[in-house]
């Protein structure tokens, strides 16, 4: 009788392992499909924001017309959908007039009271913002997320979001070329359109936007002549999609293909289908070494929380060095600079530590909190900070 009952559950463990063995294959084998990289990397069909309209911003806690919804249109004929987003005291000093006119999506941007606001005033700062992956501009954490990036200067501080080609409102299909045409396509808005100068400008990526970011800060900077913006602040970065893959688990609990990362042959040959390789330890680096061969000013800022389980906090101190190692000629392996951060790096006990590194150009800022998991750390004021330290950067008269 026991034997019998051994069978049969050995049967059933074989049968279950069979399956899930069988599952995970063909898993596999989709992921090497562009169409379902696509949707795992992007995840832009999950929008998180399904019973809510995004031209009705007055749903998502702003007041009435702070949020101005409107189209971009991108270099390659596709229309991106953005809110441009005043601060909060600046909206009080017009709100009369705000508030007098239609709400809702705009046609003619370039007609609003906000738009005038941002476009006449020669103190004025414009923050790019750059989101992750998956929902909308007005998904779970971003909306926490653009009050504190002008919270530091209420009246000063604008904020302009996008959603890429796939996302939300935006038609298309996601890719790395036609998210960095996207992101070029706002900046070149915002600089011409507008008339911001690239010294008023910050770019804020968390999460994928975070490549997104340094693709288009790297773009520029390597132009002739270069065009080098106010700073970036990068929240929960990572190196490239192949090193991210290895530890990645969608909601910190299902991995996709951190199992094989044990098995290094084998990884390394499902890495070669990577379609969008987002090599982001490349851009930074090139980034970094353009400005400092043109002697160019610049402002790199990366935040990580330690308990982020979506992406990993090493991934900045690994993109750190990268960035490091290009504005010096020393070439430190990551365990020496390590040793120098040990040395140098501000503990701030329970808030994390602070790590910077400066040159005659450029700032390059590591800041690893304990806490603040993958989006929280969005809306707290370690990034307000990172942006008011930004702007004093490039003009120490700013207020």
């Amino acid at each position: 009788m026991a034997g019998t009952t051994t069978y049969v559950l050995f049967k059933y463990v074989s049968i279950s392992a069979t399956l899930v063995a069988g599952l995970y294959a063909t898993l596999l084998g989709l992921l090497t499909t562009s169409f379902f990289q696509a949707h795992v990397v992007y995840l832009h069909k999950i929008q998180m924001t399904w019973f809510k309209d995004l031209n009705v911003p007055e749903s998502f806690g702003f007041l009435r017309n702070q949020v101005t919804p409107f189209v971009i249109k991108s270099s390659d004929g596709g229309s991106l959908y953005a809110w441009h987003i005043l601060p909060v005291e600046l909206y009080r000093q017009h709100e009369s007039e705000l508030t007098a006119e239609p709400s809702g999506f705009v046609s003619d941007v370039s007609s609003r009271v906000a738009f005038r606001l941002l476009r006449d005033d020669p103190d004025a700062r414009l923050i790019i913002h750059m989101h992750g992956a998956a929902g909308t501009v007005g998904s779970g954490y971003r909306v926490p997320n653009y009050r504190a990036l002008s919270a530091g200067q209420p009246e000063k501080i604008h904020v302009l979001t996008f959603d890429y080609r796939g996302f939300g409102y935006s038609r298309g299909t996601p890719s790395e070329c036609g998210l960095i045409l996207d992101a070029v396509s706002v900046l070149e808005w915002a600089m011409k359109t507008v008339g911001i100068s690239p010294s008023r400008i910050l770019i804020f990526g968390q999460s994928i936007g975070t490549a997104v970011s340094l693709a288009v800060s790297e773009n520029y900077a390597l132009q002739s002549p270069p065009i080098v913006f106010a700073g970036s602040v990068l929240v929960a970065p990572f190196v490239d999609v192949s090193t991210l893959v290895a530890t990645y688990s969608v909601a910190g609990t299902i991995p996709i293909l951190s199992p094989l990362a044990r098995f290094p042959q084998m990884f390394r040959y499902l890495s070669t289908f990577i379609h969008d390789k987002w090599l982001s330890r490349d851009r930074i680096a090139r980034y970094v070494r353009a400005n400092e061969d043109n002697s160019k000013k610049y402002c790199l800022t990366l935040i990580h929380a330690e308990d982020d389980w979506d992406i990993p906090w090493h991934h900045t101190a690994k993109l750190f060095w990268h960035a490091v190692n290009a504005s010096t000629a020393e070439n430190l392996s990551y365990d020496e600079l390590n040793e120098t951060k040990n040395g140098r790096k501000i503990d701030l006990g329970a808030a994390g530590s602070v790590m910077e590194w400066r040159t005659e150009n450029g700032v390059i800022r590591e800041e690893i909190l304990k806490t603040g998991l993958h989006d929280v750390i969005m809306g707290n004021p370690v990034v307000s900070l990172a942006v008011m330290r930004t702007f004093a950067a490039t003009d120490p008269l700013w207020k």
